[in-house]
């Protein structure tokens, strides 16, 4: 048998296009930040009296996903430690993600634990984990930046509490300061908080625009320069990966991964990168993208586009919202779920043509009124397999709705 070792010691061999393909992901920080210069001075402006040892003022960041915002605060955030090393002021900058860090509890117990504070990650009373944190910060001079990133989702999530407490802590704090940087894609999250929370909070916004074509393909070559190989990228690619990406709103996370991704797919067939390679990692992305809202929706919507799935597996035929809602009741009591009412069932199915997911198609029965016609606008097995991850679905993967027998 051959030895394991030399399957990895070939591909190594292999000459790829990237020369550090990590440079081409949304989460990689440039020293350079083209056309952003005016956002991220002005994030240094408000920040700077940290170097002195005072308060700086917090912040509202908003912009639509892909508009730089994370990038620039993580940017201008890296500056503010180096300088407070050279000042010899301790300027600490945590970041999080509120995706990820979504409850009150995670967040004080994340900040803390970044100050080497040995917080379970679950357990204590909150209180307790809040005095751990002023403790930490307390406990040598510093001023501290909290960036929270996504800050919405936490709100949506936990409320505004974490939110209170930390727009309070500096009237906790003896010896330290703490500054509050909040980062969303939702110019209207503010309106659900305290008033005097969004008072302390917002006291200073800073908009994000969406870039330009042409914006976005000063990024993409920066990037690439670095990134991809001399020669192994046709001249038309970055402007029509800008172009694509232009057309989603100004998306630059969009536009990086169409490059990434379409250097993956030359890679992968040992050829350049081509524009055949940017419209197939176009297709790539939207299918994936599409899969990842499937595997994220609510249990009862899943079980929605089963009943779709499955009746498209058994007859292949379009269906009404009448037949999805009988094949739906049949799925739900086989896994012991609520039923849901034929009225909520609609909005459901409504949602799913809205995400792209189906098309539902209003269409007139005369005298008996008006229905949606239901299609699948992708690959039955490619959503199944995604639902069929859900452990509460697992027991449906052969069950045939329509005949109530195994397939």
């Amino acid at each position: 048998m051959e030895d394991s070792s030399s399957i990895f010691d070939k591909l190594l061999e292999e000459d790829g296009i990237f020369e550090n393909k990590e440079i081409l992901r949304p989460s990689y920080t440039p020293n350079r930040l083209p056309h952003r210069s005016k956002q991220v001075n002005e994030i240094a402006r408000i920040l700077v009296p940290a170097l002195k040892g005072e308060t700086p003022s917090n912040i509202l960041i908003y912009g639509k996903t892909g508009t730089g915002k994370t990038v620039a605060v993580k940017h201008v955030g890296r500056e503010l430690e180096k300088k407070g090393e050279e000042l010899n002021v301790d300027c600490s900058v945590i970041y999080l993600n509120c995706k990820v860090v979504d409850t009150q509890y995670r967040a004080l117990a994340h900040i803390a634990r970044h100050f080497d504070k040995d917080v379970p990650l679950t357990g204590w009373p909150t209180d307790q984990v809040y005095h751990e944190l002023k403790d930490a910060l307390d406990d040598r001079k510093k001023v501290a930046t909290i960036m929270l990133d996504e800050i919405d989702r936490i709100i949506g999530k936990s409320g505004d509490d974490i939110l209170y407490n930390l727009s309070r802590i500096n009237s906790d704090l003896e010896r330290s300061k703490v500054s509050i940087i909040g980062i969303s894609n939702d110019l209207k999250f503010t309106e659900v908080l305290d008033p005097r929370i969004k008072s302390s909070l917002g006291e200073e916004d800073i908009i994000f625009p969406p870039y330009n074509a042409d914006q976005l393909r000063d990024i993409l070559q920066q990037r690439a320069e670095r990134a991809i190989k001399e020669g192994a990228i046709n001249s038309e690619v970055i402007p029509l990966c800008a172009a694509f990406a232009a057309q989603e709103h100004g998306d630059a996370r969009r536009a990086l991964d169409l490059l990434r991704v379409s250097g993956e797919l030359a890679e992968k067939n040992g050829e350049e990168i081509r524009p055949e390679h940017v419209r197939k990692a176009q297709e790539k992305i939207e299918l994936d993208r599409v899969l990842e809202v499937v595997r994220t929706l609510p249990t009862q919507s899943k079980v929605v586009l089963l009943a779709i799935v499955k009746h498209q597996e058994c007859d292949r035929n379009t269906l009404t919202t009448g037949e999805v809602y009988e094949m739906y009741k049949k799925l739900a009591r086989k896994i012991d779920i609520e039923t849901l009412t034929q009225r909520r069932i609609t909005d459901l199915i409504s949602e799913l043509d809205m995400l792209g997911i189906i098309n539902a198609v209003v269409v007139s029965k005369g005298r008996y009124g008006r229905t949606k016609e239901i299609s699948m606008n992708m690959s039955i097995d490619e959503i199944q397999n995604v639902l069929l991850t859900d452990y509460r679905l697992q027991n449906l993967k052969d069950y045939c709705p329509s005949t109530q027998t195994k397939l």
